[in-house]
């Protein structure tokens, strides 16, 4: 039997990937720090679920030791051990880098110590490319699309070149170029993936990340939501189901395809801008929220929709739930899940 570390494997996209590979038989192994605020419902709900196949360790990636425990007699490593906002990596530049940075390097360091290296699949982000400033926008119908007919049919595809904004662009892009380099330089079976916009259950969003499930947990529960920009600006939303059907494959395909960044996320079909999220939402829950406007925030681009081509061309992967069809999904979750539940105090 298969044994799978996750780092970060209590959180939003670990905890769902985690569930995929117990579903499969496969022990997972869980290093998480428990820092975000919910996931402990998430390693309760893994544990009651799969019973034994959950093996958890409380331990931070920060640490080499703890690192070094969790990657015993394991086969295959998702690293999704992160800090995963902008706004906190521009108020604390140092932790940002900490996690991401360092974590990653000591991830990568006892991937290379063991006597067969064990696949390692690395969350990265869009964000490395920056803001796309150079590309040039018009508004269409409420919402900014390119003005080249070829982005606006494929989205930015992995030869965008790279671009880091933000302290949390730099973390992210150096440890998305250091997963990189370790697999080129030591032969560790490691691929990127560069992902736009998830969501879906047992996400825990906030203003600062998942601000998909903030969104419907604001108008839920009837609180306002606040738009910085206008909310024109346009991302490819990627369902979660669709995202653990991508990584397990990747896992499975590591040697093909390590030392690649792949982008991933939902294309061009599941383009919306944030206002049109808004009137999704307003059409699920029969309200529409109310609304605050303010100014755009750092680093924060106004069109980004990925070009998953490569992914499908090699793996024949493509998003099969479409924006409406998960957004009712995530709606559906909070309710059963009572959605008071997720607001912060």
């Amino acid at each position: 039997m298969s044994t799978a570390l996750i780092t970060g494997g209590a959180g939003f996209i670990g905890s769902n990937v985690a569930h995929r590979l117990a579903t499969e038989g496969c022990r997972v192994r869980i290093l998480d720090n428990l820092s975000r605020s919910g996931v402990g419902s998430n390693l309760a709900w893994l544990g009651h679920s799969h019973g034994n196949l959950i093996d958890f360790q409380m331990g931070d990636v920060r640490d080499p030791a703890c690192v070094r425990r969790a990657m015993r007699g394991v086969d295959r490593v998702f690293h999704f051990a992160a800090q995963v906002a902008v706004t906190t990596s521009l108020e604390n530049p140092s932790e940002d880098i900490s996690v991401n940075v360092n974590g990653t390097f000591n991830v990568l360091e006892e991937a290379r110590a063991t006597a067969r290296p064990p696949a390692v699949v690395f969350t990265s982000t869009n964000k490395v490319y920056g803001g796309l400033d150079h590309v040039e926008l018009e508004e269409r119908e409420g919402r900014y699309e390119p003005l080249r007919s070829d982005l606006r049919a494929s989205g930015i595809g992995e030869d965008q070149p790279l671009q880091f904004r933000t302290p949390y662009g730099c973390s992210k892009g150096a440890a998305d170029q250091y997963v990189l380099d370790w697999s080129r330089s030591y032969g560790i079976p490691a691929v990127v993936m560069r992902m736009s916009c998830i969501y879906g259950p047992r996400q825990f969003g906030t203003e600062d990340q998942g601000w998909v499930a903030h969104f419907l947990i604001r108008a839920l529960t009837g609180l306002s939501l606040t738009v910085y920009g206008d909310g024109n600006q346009v991302r490819d939303l990627l369902f979660i189901d669709d995202l653990v059907d991508a990584m397990t494959t990747v896992s499975r395909q590591a040697e093909l395809l390590a030392g690649r960044a792949l982008n991933i996320g939902g294309g061009p079909v599941n383009a919306v801008s944030l206002n049109q999220v808004i009137d999704l939402i307003q059409e699920l829950c029969g309200h529409r929220p109310a609304v605050r406007r303010s100014p755009w925030r750092s680093g924060d681009q106004r069109y980004y929709v990925t070009d998953h081509s490569t992914l499908t061309d090699l793996l024949g992967w493509r998003p099969r739930v479409n924006v409406h069809e998960g957004l009712a999904l995530l709606r559906d979750w909070l309710l059963e899940h009572r959605v008071q539940s997720f607001i912060a105090a």
